[in-house]
């Protein structure tokens, strides 16, 4: 304590200034000292306090103790007395039971006292019908509420009450049957007085406030269901539809007595093999009454339901919806059994299949029915049919089984085979009948299953149908290219036996005839397979698979593997499209398998025309004058040994021109003038030795062979094919110099129409003279920077500066 005095005081008094404040330094001490002595004393109050409380309740707890131990000895020597037990246990047990029991007995007499007031409430509403039919609803609403309210507290108890809750529903029913009966036989006889079924255009103006009373109370009596169902829409399943509206239930109930005399039993009407009688005469019904249910029924349903959640329901709020709703129950009473009947009988199964769909097609299109929403598509009676009642796969196999024997029938066709000159343009590749057949074929099947509502099933149309119909067809095709390429073969023949009639049926124009059925159906379907991915029915199937691989469990539980899908279909299912990643379409396997048959089998036209065109060659290889040719001879006609390539090319590019389209053609000529420039380059250019004359007559017969590859394939095309070959000749055909003449510039609006100027080198300026054959030797064989020059003087731009100089060691007059 002295310590801290001392310290005080030498942070007060540092300096001598500091002593003239020692006055205020003592107050503000004297000050301090009084508000702790004031604080200490306020602690001991409040300390003796709480010492004095404590006291009390600790008085206070004991002589609690001490009454509780004395009403517990009490209760003990009691209860042993009550239960006469020997022990406190025993006794407690015994009480306990009793104690259950009578909890029992409380829960009985609650449940007496519930199930009273709901036979109370049941015998009101009775009492009241007939008398006051509004009085009527007010206990029954009552019943519903009860029921609503028991629903959350059955649940919360774990069903400990389930018979009683059964019973009480079970109850509710029965009065809603009743008073339904009732308000509907109100209904009735005022549709009665209207002459109902007998179509009018509105109710007359004496019955219209009875008919409004009578309509409205059946609304009322479904009012609180409707909304019930409306508040748990997302806890139904997605297919459930919109129950049928009380009051349209009794307007269609004599309807439906006419609808059941005519269509069944032994009536003429109902014949299995016209199920659309019974369909059509919906239709008619919807159409005969529709005036009425405009100016009748429509106003009432928009009083009740306006301003409600119910208003945005077609079912409820349109008249036509609903009156449509109200007739479906009647023919999915009729359907079943009717399928039944044909289930056994494939063309009237596939009829009744075909009619449903329609007639779903019917109320979507012509009366816009849309029952939940209008942007939920109605999923209709087929998939009622199909999915709910179990008939899609009989359907399926029936639909599968007719397509499968319609390609049998196609394919069995000797003519199908055939190529169709007819079917598509004259520049386009021609698919043989079967083709074309097969492509119709598939595109019926579309129709057949296009208006179903199931993902999962119009999938199953597809793979199981559609795609295995191509697989089928493919299988065909290969097989068919295959079987060629062993025929045609050297060591296939050997190998297969194959006998020379089947060697002589794939020769020549018969063999091309043979791969361009196989090109052209394979070229002219894989097509038509990428146009089907762009259609916009397959778009939708591809975007709602993409949507259920990404964001659901499982694809389908009627489908099977996603990997099956993607074998059937394409490898980019699943995959990522927004980023760039691997697009896909439904037919991207199948169109590719048919891109490979139909590359290959080009490959193969490209061979067969390479070895006949080198083999018809042959003999123009074996010419030997080129060097000693005379110059009144040479160029005057073409070669004799030219003319079996010539008349192969007209035969062969001749039947290529009609069965190829214009690019598969050029293709195929390309790789065709490619083999006989190198076979010619080889054979005669790089072999012989050529005299000017010789030069000449070369000259002459490449512009032969140009002009009947051009014939058919189209002008210049022979050029591009042959462009090193005929710069070669070009280059090996210079005059020398005392043989070269000037050229002048044609007159304005003239064309050179001579054959040579296709490929010859350009035409000089007037007065200009080209260069002679030496001067072109000397500057190709000085170096490659003057054998370019050189070469570019000419236009030729295909030759290298080695083919150049092998060219010109081939002249006679530059070799000596």
């Amino acid at each position: 304590m002295d310590t801290r005095v001392q310290d005080y005081l030498d942070d007060q008094l540092q300096t001598s200034a500091d002593l003239d404040n020692l006055d205020n330094l003592l107050a503000n001490v004297k000050t301090q000292q009084d508000l702790l002595k004031q604080q200490l004393d306020d602690a001991r109050r409040d300390h003796q306090d709480a010492q004095r409380r404590a006291n009390e309740q600790d008085g206070s707890l004991r002589q609690k103790i001490e009454t509780f131990q004395k009403d517990q000895s009490s209760i003990d020597r009691r209860l042993l007395i009550v239960t006469q037990s020997e022990t406190s246990d025993e006794a407690v047990e015994k009480f306990e039971a009793s104690m259950e029991k009578l909890r029992k007995l409380d829960v009985a007499a609650g449940y007496v006292e519930l199930l009273k007031e709901v036979e109370h409430l049941k015998a009101e509403c009775v009492a009241q019908l007939g008398k006051s039919d509004e009085a009527a609803l007010g206990p029954y609403k009552r019943l519903q509420r009860l029921v609503a309210g028991l629903q959350p507290l059955q649940e919360a108890a774990e069903g400990a009450a389930p018979h009683l809750l059964d019973h009480i529903v079970r109850q509710v029913q029965e009065l809603r049957h009743t008073i339904k009966s009732s308000f509907s036989a109100d209904l009735e006889k005022t549709l009665g007085k209207i002459n109902w079924p007998k179509a009018s255009e509105t109710v007359p103006l004496a019955l219209q406030q009875e008919w409004e009373r009578n309509f409205g109370r059946l609304l009322n009596l479904q009012r609180q269901e409707l909304d019930e169902r409306e508040n748990s829409a997302g806890q139904q399943p997605p297919d459930t539809e919109p129950p049928a509206l009380f009051p349209l239930e009794a307007m269609v109930h004599p309807l439906e007595q006419r609808f059941i005399y005519h269509f069944s039993g032994n009536k003429p009407t109902n014949r299995l093999d016209k199920p659309e009688y019974f369909l059509s005469h919906t239709t008619d019904l919807i159409n005969t009454y529709s005036s009425f249910l405009d100016n009748a029924v429509q106003p009432l349903l928009v009083q009740h339901f306006r301003g409600s959640d119910l208003a945005f329901t077609p079912a409820y709020i349109d008249a036509t919806s609903a009156f449509i709703t109200a007739l479906l129950p009647m023919l999915k009473r009729k359907l079943p059994s009717f399928a039944t009947q044909v289930s056994k009988q494939p063309q009237l199964l596939s009829h009744l299949m075909h009619e449903v769909l329609s007639f779903d097609t019917t109320l979507e299109e012509t009366f816009a029915y849309t029952p939940s929403s209008p942007s939920t598509p109605w999923r209709g009676l087929a998939y009622f049919l199909l999915d709910q009642s179990g008939y899609f796969d009989p359907w399926l196999a029936v639909e599968r089984d007719f397509a499968l024997a319609r390609y049998r029938s196609i394919i069995d066709d000797p003519a199908a085979h055939e190529l169709d000159y007819d079917s598509v343009p004259s520049d386009a590749t021609k698919p043989t009948k079967a083709a074309l057949r097969v492509n119709d074929l598939v595109d019926t099947i579309t129709d057949r299953y296009r208006t179903l509502s199931s993902f999962s099933q119009k999938l199953r149309f597809l793979i199981d149908i559609q795609i295995a119909i191509f697989d089928q067809f493919y299988e065909r095709l290969r097989s068919s290219m295959e079987a060629f390429v062993v025929t045609t073969s050297s060591i296939g023949r050997r190998m297969q036996g194959v006998s020379k009639t089947d060697q002589t049926e794939l020769q020549g124009v018969k063999g091309l005839d043979h791969l361009c059925r196989i090109f052209g159906s394979a070229d002219y379907l894989e097509h038509a397979m990428r146009d089907w991915s762009d259609d916009v029915f397959f778009l939708e199937l591809w975007d709602e698979l993409q949507d259920r691989v990404k964001n659901r469990k499982q694809v389908s539980r009627n489908l099977g593997a996603l990997q099956d899908i993607k074998d059937k279909t394409s490898a980019a299912v699943g995959g990522d499209e927004s980023d760039g990643g691997l697009q896909g379409a439904l037919f991207d396997e199948t169109a590719a398998s048919y891109k490979k048959v139909r590359v290959k089998t080009e490959s193969i036209i490209v061979d067969t025309l390479t070895y006949n065109i080198r083999e018809a060659l042959r003999p123009y290889t074996r010419i030997s004058t080129w060097a000693s040719l005379s110059a009144t001879t040479a160029g005057g006609a073409i070669s004799a040994d030219l003319e079996p390539a010539l008349r192969l090319l007209a035969e062969y590019l001749g039947f290529l021109s009609r069965a190829l389209g214009k690019l598969p053609l050029r293709r195929v000529s390309r790789q065709l003038c490619h083999a006989i420039q190198s076979y010619i380059w080889d054979n005669v250019v790089m072999r012989q030795m050529f005299s000017t004359p010789g030069t000449t007559q070369l000259s002459t017969d490449m512009t032969a062979l140009c002009a009947q590859i051009d014939r058919f394939v189209g002008r210049g095309q022979a050029r591009m094919g042959l462009r090193r070959l005929l710069e070669g000749v070009t280059l090996i055909s210079l005059p020398i110099r005392g043989e070269i003449v000037r050229e002048k510039a044609g007159r304005s609006g003239e064309e050179d129409n001579d054959e040579d100027a296709a490929w010859a080198d350009g035409d000089g300026e007037e007065g200009e003279k080209k260069m002679g054959l030496f001067e072109v030797e000397r500057l190709v064989f000085v170096d490659n920077e003057s054998a370019r020059f050189a070469l570019g003087e000419l236009g030729l731009e295909v030759l290298t500066e080695g083919e150049a100089r092998g060219v010109l060691e081939r002249r006679v007059e530059v070799g000596s």
